[in-house]
């Protein structure tokens, strides 16, 4: 059987996020019986078997639709008929921050603990995706930082088919006779990235003329780029609360050495975002006795005379 383009680019896209891995790490691939996440069990499979690798597939099933067990269970056959190990676990899935984000932290915390210390987890985001994480950080008006993207590479977390498209990934599977599953959630209008997938992403390649999704996975990566030389120069900055040396650095330097320092005591990453860090500006270059800027987390700080203090947000009494 000829291999396709898509499967040749979805194998280098495994091998490549997985350099840096030690042959004999967990590596767990992130399945929801979607075409997406085939693909990438497709593709992991080929390479585990090549390479040596420790690979499983892992669906988290949230139960939160009828008959989830059995897609589930589907998704755990499809892999094992790829030729990868395969299991599913159910997780209980919390309310915090909505029902996306608690889905959300639930799976990630089980492929986590599939993985362990020193294994990583595959995710099956594609080109496609990375369009719509651009346009939702844009929406939230949160800076060059939320703007640039998802990473190939982030810690234990990787993604080998950044460089695909949805279609490519539909071609793998027809390549290895997989039906894929169609989640109803994806085209669910009381979610807003399935509203920027049915509704905004094809308005705008109408408008533009195509090519709308491509540009704006370029877009992330210059602007991940730029992101991240500020924020290794934010890293060197020395006393981080002074107010003297936060007033002489530059406001694109000063506002990631705040971001960070916010952080680093406890405020929430997902929901500290640029209004956050202008109030903290504020206390630099504006500062006229307010008593605390209040952080997403439970995370407040004060100005001290020369110097900001993070600490909890005191519970009013």
């Amino acid at each position: 059987m000829r291999l396709t383009e898509a499967e040749a680019a979805a194998r280098r896209g495994v091998r490549e996020v997985l350099a840096d891995v030690a042959t004999d790490a967990p590596v767990i691939v992130a399945l929801s019986g979607g075409a997406d996440s085939l693909a990438l069990a497709a593709a992991t499979a080929f390479v585990a078997a090549k390479d040596g690798l420790t690979a499983e597939a892992l669906v988290v099933d949230h139960g939160l639709q009828d008959a989830s067990a059995e897609v589930a269970e589907q998704a755990v056959r499809q892999a094992r008929t790829l030729g990868l190990a395969a299991r599913s676990v159910r997780v209980e899935v919390g309310t915090a921050g909505g029902p996306e984000a608690a889905a959300r932290s639930a799976r990630r915390a089980a492929l986590l603990d599939a993985a362990g210390p020193g294994g990583v987890v595959l995710l099956g985001h594609t080109r496609d995706d990375q369009a719509e994480s651009v346009l939702l950080g844009l929406g939230r008006g949160s800076g060059a930082r939320s703007l640039a993207g998802m990473r190939a590479v982030d810690g234990p977390w990787r993604r080998p088919l950044l460089v695909l498209t949805r279609e490519d990934t539909e071609t793998v599977c027809r390549a290895h006779a997989t039906t894929w599953w169609d989640d109803p959630h994806n085209a669910d209008v009381r979610f807003r990235r399935s509203r920027l997938r049915t509704e905004v992403l094809p308005l705008l390649e109408d408008v533009l003329g195509g090519g709308v999704a491509d540009a704006l996975a370029r877009t992330a990566d210059l602007l991940r780029d730029d992101a991240d030389l500020l924020d290794h120069l934010a890293a060197q900055v020395d006393r981080p609360s002074d107010v003297g040396v936060l007033a002489a650095l530059p406001e694109a330097l000063r506002s990631r050495v705040l971001r960070r320092s916010a952080l680093e005591a406890g405020a929430s990453p997902a929901e500290t975002g640029a209004v956050h860090v202008a109030a903290l500006d504020q206390l630099i270059t504006r500062w006229s006795g307010q008593e605390r800027v209040e952080l997403p987390g439970g995370v407040s700080c004060r100005r001290e005379g020369s110097s900001l203090i993070f600490g909890p947000t005191p519970v009013a009494g």
